[in-house]
């Protein structure tokens, strides 16, 4: 499998991802919002794309489709839940199906909702396993549930299918957020040796060479994967002390979800 991130350069820090059978060169194209870049980057590494990736239903990751599908005649494909509001959706998704990318790629869909309610992630296996997460899981972040989400469907998500993948793990998420975030966690675990290590080298990246991260590096600088960890939980009694001495997770992350949406 071949991947290749496209930085988008625009407000909304976003990332397309082009992932190709190194055998045929048919590539798969995750939430183009600039089909230009995208059909540019294609063609200079030498990829047909044929199908497109919705991870959900926002139009800063559907808004290209129209102009790969122009070019290409690309399929689109998106959660079914989806379908209707993103429209031309040609194969609609649920939990467990797989989606082959040429010859050598095949990718598990995840049902992932949180940041909305009808998103999937991608899952490639294998000795290097990826995870394409679109606005689920970020960086040392987690996606907002502003606009037709539920953090309480997030957490569930993190809790009961993230968490439980391998820590080798690489994570490719929709945007660039990774200096902010570590700011957050930091703020809210000061004593976070790695998230402090980590700060200084994200803010002297440029945010299209933002290094990919795995899931056990992420494990040990996301607040929203440390839900148990003492000083996490003891500075969010300060800010909510209703939530007692021993919140359970589930609270802990909803309250640290509502403290990222104005920080």
């Amino acid at each position: 499998m071949l991947v290749e991130r496209i930085w988008a350069a625009n407000s909304l820090r976003n990332f397309h991802y082009l992932i190709a059978c190194a055998e045929t060169g048919e590539a798969l194209i995750v939430d183009p919002l600039d089909p230009a870049k995208c059909l540019a980057a294609a063609r200079a590494s030498g990829f047909a794309i044929t199908q497109i990736l919705n991870t959900h239903e926002h139009r800063d990751h559907t808004d290209g489709n129209a102009g790969v599908v122009a070019a290409t005649r690309a399929r689109v494909l998106a959660h079914a839940g989806a379908a209707g509001v993103i429209g031309g959706v040609d194969r609609g998704l649920a939990r467990g199906d797989v989606i082959k990318v040429g010859r050598t790629v095949e990718l598990e869909v995840l049902d992932t909702p949180g940041h909305t309610r009808s998103h999937v992630c991608l899952l490639a296996h294998g000795d290097a396993p990826a995870l394409f997460c679109g606005d689920t899981l970020f960086n040392a972040g987690a996606g907002n549930c502003h606009n037709g989400g539920d953090p309480g469907l997030l957490y569930e998500t993190f809790v009961n299918q993230l968490a439980k993948l391998p820590d080798i793990t690489r994570v490719f998420p929709g945007h660039e957020y990774m200096v902010r975030n570590l700011a957050f966690a930091l703020d809210r675990e000061p004593g976070n040796a790695d998230a402090a290590k980590a700060l200084p080298a994200a803010k002297a990246q440029k945010p299209e060479d933002a290094r990919i991260t795995t899931l056990g590096e992420e494990k040990r600088v996301n607040v929203f994967l440390r839900l148990q960890n003492p000083e996490i939980i003891a500075k969010l009694r300060e800010r909510f002390p209703e939530i007692g001495e021993k919140p359970d997770a589930r609270t802990v992350f909803v309250k640290l979800r509502e403290l990222r949406n104005s920080w």
